[in-house]
C-alpha cells in the first residue's frame, strides 16, 4: 500500500514529545516515501518571523495555540507528505478529532534521550523552568492524548532516524519510492 491519494490528507503524520525525534525522521521518513517534509512549528515560526520561545514570552502560550491550530489544519488540509506537529498540538480536542483516520505515528522516547537530544538548555518555552520534572509532567499529561490519536506508537530510544523511519513503512505498510 502507498500512501493517500493526492489531496487527501499526509501520508504519514509524527506526534511525540520534545526530543522524539519528529523533524529528524520525518525528513527520512519523507525521503525513503520520495515526499516532502513539512513542520507545522516551523509553519509557525515561518509564518510569524519569529521563535516560538519568542511568541510565548511575546503574546502568551494562548496566543500560540491558536497559531498552531490553523498551522494544523493548514498542514492536514494542504500536504500530502509527511507531516510533523509540535509536541502541544494533540492538546487541542479539534486537533484530535482532525488527525481520527489518519495514519498518526506517535514517536515515544525517553526522558533521557530526549534530554540527550535536545539538550537542557534548548528554547523550549514550556521546558524552561525545572525541564526534568517539567518534561515528566508533560508526558504524563499527554501520553494518553498521543495513544488515542496514535495508528501506532514506535520508540525512538537509542535508534538511528533510518531505523525509525524504515519500522514506520513496515507497520504502516508504506511502499518505498
Amino acid at each position: 500500500m502507498t500512501g493517500p491519494a493526492a489531496g487527501s490528507g499526509p501520508a504519514v503524520v509524527l506526534v511525540g514529545p520534545p526530543g522524539a525525534g519528529k523533524t529528524t525522521v520525518g525528513r527520512a521518513l519523507a525521503g525513503r516515501l520520495g515526499t516532502g517534509y513539512r513542520d507545522t512549528d516551523a509553519d509557525i515560526v515561518t509564518a510569524e518571523g519569529r521563535e516560538i520561545s519568542d511568541i510565548f514570552v511575546e503574546d502568551g502560550e494562548e496566543h500560540f495555540r491558536a497559531l498552531e491550530r490553523a498551522a494544523v489544519t493548514a498542514g492536514l488540509t494542504g500536504h500530502t507528505g509527511v507531516l510533523s506537529l509540535g509536541g502541544g498540538a494533540i492538546m487541542d480536542a479539534g486537533t484530535r478529532a482532525q488527525l481520527a483516520g489518519l495514519p498518526v505515528v506517535f514517536l515515544d522516547v525517553s526522558l533521557a534521550d530526549a534530554i540527550r537530544r535536545v539538550g537542557l538548555d534548548a528554547p523550549r518555552p514550556l521546558l524552561a523552568v525545572n525541564p526534568r520534572a517539567r518534561w515528566r509532567e508533560l508526558m504524563e499529561q499527554r501520553r494518553p492524548l498521543y495513544t488515542e490519536v496514535a495508528r501506532v506508537l514506535v520508540s525512538t530510544d537509542g535508534r538511528t532516524p533510518e531505523d525509525v523511519a524504515d519500522e514506520i513503512l513496515h507497520v504502516l505498510e508504506l511502499t518505498k519510492a
